[in-house]
Order: C-alpha cells, then structure tokens, then sequence
C-alpha cells in the first residue's frame, strides 16, 4: 500500500532532540547527484525547507518517490538543524489522500504552475500556519473539483496575493477607473508608468476579484480571456516581488487552452 509507512535509513543515528514531525506539501524535487536527489518542501513546522531524499534504484524508493509530486501533502519524520542547508526526513507518509489529481492531466498542470509559484514566492525558512493551512485547503478543493477547474488557478492567485502582502485594493474602484498594477490601487485617472489597466479591463479584473472556490464555475472565459488574464496576474507578481523569475510552467499552463 502507498500508504505504509516508508522508512529511510542512514549510517549515523542522531540525538534524539534534533528529530521532528511536521506536515508538508511537495513543491518540486531536482537531482543531486547519483545517490540523492533535494525535495523542496513547504512544511507547516519550518516553513520553506530543501530535504535530501535517496533516490536508488531500490524497490522501496521507487515507491517512496511517486508520492513526492508537485502539491502532494506528507506527513514526516524528520533530522532537523536549524543552521543546516538540507535536512534529512526519516520517514513519510501521506497525510491527506489525494485521488483525483495525480492522475487528471489537467489539476497536474495546475499543480505544477502553481507550485512554481509558491517555490518562487515563499522561500522564508519560518512557519506561517495560515499560509499553511490555505495551501493545504486549496490542494484539496482542487483535488474535489468537478466544476470551473480552468479557473482554479486563476482564483488560487488572487487569494495568495492576500498571504503576500498585496491583495489589490478595491476601496476606491469605479466602474470608469483605472487599475495600477504597480500599486495595487485603482485611480480616477491614467499612471504616468505603463503597468496599467485601463477602465474596461479594470471592470472586467473588479468582477474577478469576487472570484471564491465555490463560485468558480460561474466565470465563463474563453481561452484568450483566461490566457490574457493570467499573463496580468503573473505581471502583477513581478511587479510586487524582487526576483520573480520567469515561470517554466507558464506555456504547458497555457496549452491546456488550446
């Protein structure tokens, strides 16, 4: 069963005040070398943490391996040094089944982009339990969903932006103003910078902002709506974040458009 505890053996054995239980949630793993590779996790306990992970050619770990997938939730057992790089899980398990996403083509690409996103955005090595907890909230609406799956991703920015620190402003909305992106504000009147939207586009962005899980399937886009939109969101990210690169999930994300 997927499910049995999976137990990863070292050499040494470690004092027993460095060993640790948390949940996390697999954002991506990259080789390291031929023994090991580094999955990057957000944990509820650390936040943001990189873990080394054998990565053999043995039976068991094969089997440990498909359950690290971008958005998988784990429970672990974990070697934890508060100054070291990369720590060492002892063992995991999931936490909450997921049975719809590994296996739809379409919420993997959603998890993957998304996931991207929140290696790029939360890189702090400190817990946020609210973050957390919408994070693991929203994995599994996604995982449930049936209806307005094409927008998920969509409302998941929106929300996050909130936990970031720059949900955009809607005190001052009129239906004849302008969004400034660079600001987060809308404005009775043109910026003197480009990072704009102008009144249309702002009404249209206004009606998304009441965007929420349970109303999802009532936003009917069409693909260059949906792709138009998501390009100004990830603008707006750039924008309001110093060093968000560029996102090589983007284009798959948007092939599921075609």
């Amino acid at each position: 069963m997927i499910s049995k505890i999976i137990k990863i053996h070292y050499f040494c054995i470690k004092p027993k005040d460095m060993q640790e239980k948390t949940s996390a949630i697999v954002l991506y793993t990259l080789p390291y070398n031929d023994k090991m590779s580094i999955a990057h996790l957000y944990t509820e306990k650390f936040g943001r943490v990189g873990y080394l992970l054998p990565s053999s050619d043995a039976r068991r770990n094969k089997r440990a391996r498909t359950l690290f997938f971008p958005f998988s939730i784990l429970e672990l057992d974990v070697e934890h040094k508060p100054l070291r790089e990369l720590q060492r899980i002892r063992e995991f398990r999931p936490q909450a089944m997921l049975n719809r996403l590994p296996f739809d083509p379409v919420k993997r690409t959603i998890a993957l982009f998304l996931s991207e996103i929140i290696s790029k955005t939360v890189t702090e090595p400190e817990p946020n339990r609210s973050l957390y907890e919408f994070l693991v909230h929203s994995i599994q609406i996604l995982d449930l969903l049936d209806k307005g799956t094409a927008n998920f991703h969509l409302c998941f920015l929106i929300q996050l932006s909130s936990y970031l620190g720059f949900y955009p402003n809607m005190e001052n909305y009129t239906a004849t103003g302008w969004f400034d992106l660079l600001n987060g504000i809308f404005v009775s009147s043109q910026p003197a910078h480009p990072y704009v939207l102008a009144p249309k586009e702002s009404r249209y962005f206004a009606q998304l902002m009441r965007m929420n899980y349970a109303n999802l399937h009532l936003f009917s886009l069409n693909r260059n709506d949906r792709i138009h939109i998501l390009d100004r969101f990830v603008l707006y990210f750039r924008l309001h974040l110093d060093g968000f690169k560029e996102l090589k999930s983007l284009d798959v994300l948007k092939a599921l458009f075609d």
